[in-house]
């Protein structure tokens, strides 16, 4: 019986503490992200499109593992803050293409210190992380077919 109950002990799950130590991380880096007027999730948006210069919302979506619902409310209040454009593209009218806004672009300056920021907060040593980093997108690579 005892073997049953360590079963259901959240403390026994892998995913508890991967879901819980996320969580907390982002908590932690929130309120620097909150002066720059970003949730965690758009700036990981802005990171692809900083990256990308000109990109489509499948390319956004497959980069992030998120979907279009997810997606066309975040870019609308992307596009509305004057960080980004969407215009339908012009080979393909149901098709997005986003670009970066002057204002877009020099928030990019402005956050080059949040991957540090998280970094900080792990608490890891380089190694350590690189381990770390390597094992979630194994992960990813099993949960979402995700290629390294």
């Amino acid at each position: 019986m005892k073997k049953e109950k360590e079963k259901l002990d959240v403390e026994t799950h892998v995913g508890f503490p991967l879901y819980a130590a996320a969580k907390e991380v982002f908590r932690a880096c929130q309120p620097e992200l909150t002066k720059l007027g970003l949730t965690y999730t758009q700036y990981l948006v802005m990171s692809v499109i900083w990256e990308l210069k000109t990109v489509n919302l499948k390319a956004i979506g497959t980069r992030l593992f998120l979907d279009s619902g997810t997606l066309t409310p975040l870019l609308r209040k992307l596009e509305l803050k004057g960080l980004i454009l969407r215009e339908r593209f012009k080979e393909d009218e149901r098709s997005m293409v986003i670009t970066l806004t002057a204002k877009g672009q020099s928030l990019q300056k402005k956050v080059r210190h949040i991957p540090a920021l998280i970094e900080s907060k792990l608490g890891l040593e380089q190694e350590e992380m690189q381990v770390l980093q390597g094992l979630l997108f194994k992960v990813l690579h099993h949960v979402k077919g995700y290629k390294i």
